[in-house]
């Protein structure tokens, strides 16, 4: 039996897209690098650990005098519309960006304050400066910087929904309390 290349072509291109199965797309396609950090209660989270799951990350610290504590309380809120919804899978993941002064307790301390619970939010830690800015600006696109003459970081006060795929494909602004609907509407409409 004899198969045309004008056939074969566009078989081959249909049976590709269908092994791939849903693929989520958005404003990015960034793919966010594997990582292995340390969480609030010293376990250990992986970037395998979010596989096939939506998340959303954010960077923050604990002795941020400026956009940190309204971007937690936001992420807590995001927290409660989630469950609300019914869409506790979604992982929360908020990286700090002083890992020398924010330890697993500090970092616990600084998210009940703001309201947050643990069963799916994980503040990470156990890195150095350098791996997280490295981190920060290829998975996200994100600067990272250490301010002079200041214990303060200059750092992203965005969102990230991550794809199941574990692709970075929105963003949304970390401080304004309305973009917490915005995330819930834009993971509900994936579901």
């Amino acid at each position: 039996m004899k198969v045309s290349c004008k056939l074969l072509l566009p078989l081959t291109v249909l049976l590709f897209l269908v092994a791939c199965g849903n693929e989520y797309e958005g404003d990015y396609s960034e793919e966010v690098n594997d990582f292995s950090f340390t969480n609030q209660d010293g376990k250990t989270i992986s970037k395998s650990d979010l596989d096939g799951e939506f998340w959303v990350a954010d960077f923050v610290f604990t002795n941020c005098e400026t956009v940190c504590p309204p971007m937690t309380s936001n992420m807590a809120k995001l927290q409660a519309q989630l469950k609300e919804e019914g869409l506790d899978d979604v992982r929360l993941v908020s990286f700090s960006v002083d890992p020398e002064n924010d330890t697993p307790q500090k970092l616990k301390k600084f998210g009940k304050s703001r309201g947050a619970t643990f069963d799916n939010w994980d503040f990470l830690t156990g890195y150095d400066f350098d791996k997280i800015k490295a981190f920060s600006i290829k998975s996200f696109k994100a600067p990272l910087e250490n301010s002079p003459d200041s214990d303060q970081v200059m750092h992203s006060n965005q969102f990230f929904l991550v794809s199941p795929e574990g692709n970075f494909i929105y963003k949304y602004s970390g401080i304004q309390p309305a973009e917490v609907e915005k995330i819930v509407e834009t993971i509900k409409g994936f579901k």
